[in-house]
């Protein structure tokens, strides 16, 4: 009988800096709101965040999953997340960056075919590296969603990362222009943009979105889209992030677990 899975999104960028975790994690709220069950993997194998920026200490990473099932001792996924909160779980990172080489690629493929018959949606963080891992990644989610700013050398590093994938004929992509990472950087036009980039911009997100006060809600462990105003507080950005949710999900995905 064919089993539901969940729907794998991962958020990658042309460079670093771009406020991929953050949309991440605002992303997991807005995936709370819609009652999905969510589980962030943390694929910046060695910087990643996810975990300090929720303050959640753990124990068990993506490393300790490769470990287990390498020699034999996996018995179920869910040894190896950490809980956030009732909808969002957590695989991290490991914890000494030294073990993110050690990790064989082939295992993150079957972390991600695990992953998908215990959670409705999976979100994946990645650093901004064109590498085996991320290729890996890149190829086998459902959709991907490109995080970019307004300034001249990420749209340059953008333009060539969308040539690539065209010359890949991969299209389960979409844009969003983040400005609210950095609120100064307003190089461009959107006329321009889709000009240089020759695609479109789906989604942006505007310089109200910008909080000088971000460092608070990441000491604290907090999602500013779970937040009780966020919905009226960030009305127009909100609703961006929705909108994204809204065309993720709009696709079921149904198969035999392999």
């Amino acid at each position: 009988m064919a089993r539901k899975k969940g729907k794998t999104l991962c958020l990658f960028s042309a460079k670093g800096g771009v406020g991929k975790t953050i949309t991440t994690l605002n992303l997991a709220g807005i995936f709370e709101q819609l009652e999905k069950k969510i589980l962030i993997i943390d694929l910046d194998l060695s910087n990643g965040g996810i975990a300090v920026a929720l303050n959640q200490a753990f124990e068990k990473t993506i490393y300790h999953f490769m470990d287990d099932y390498n020699n034999n001792r996996y018995h179920d996924f869910k040894d190896y997340v950490t809980k956030f909160d009732e909808k969002i779980d957590i695989l991290p990172s490991p914890k000494d960056p030294r073990r993110a080489c050690k990790i064989d690629t082939k295992y993150i493929e079957i972390a991600l075919e695990k992953a998908v018959y215990h959670y409705d949606i999976i979100l994946i963080d990645t650093n901004h590296t064109l590498d085996e891992k991320n290729l890996v990644v890149l190829d086998y989610v459902n959709q991907i969603l490109f995080v970019m700013q307004n300034d001249p050398l990420d749209v340059k590093n953008m333009k060539s990362l969308l040539s690539i994938f065209r010359d890949l004929e991969k299209t389960n992509y979409k844009i969003l222009l983040n400005n609210s990472r950095d609120p100064f950087k307003k190089y461009f036009s959107i006329f321009d943009l889709r000009n240089l980039l020759k695609s479109n911009i789906d989604y942006t997100l505007s310089s109200e979105f910008y909080l000088k006060n971000i460092d608070d809600y990441i000491m604290n462990g907090k999602i500013i889209t779970l937040e009780q105003k966020a919905a009226s507080v960030f009305a127009k950005d909100y609703s961006v992030l929705m909108s994204i949710a809204a065309d993720f999900t709009k696709e079921e995905v149904h198969d035999g677990e392999k």
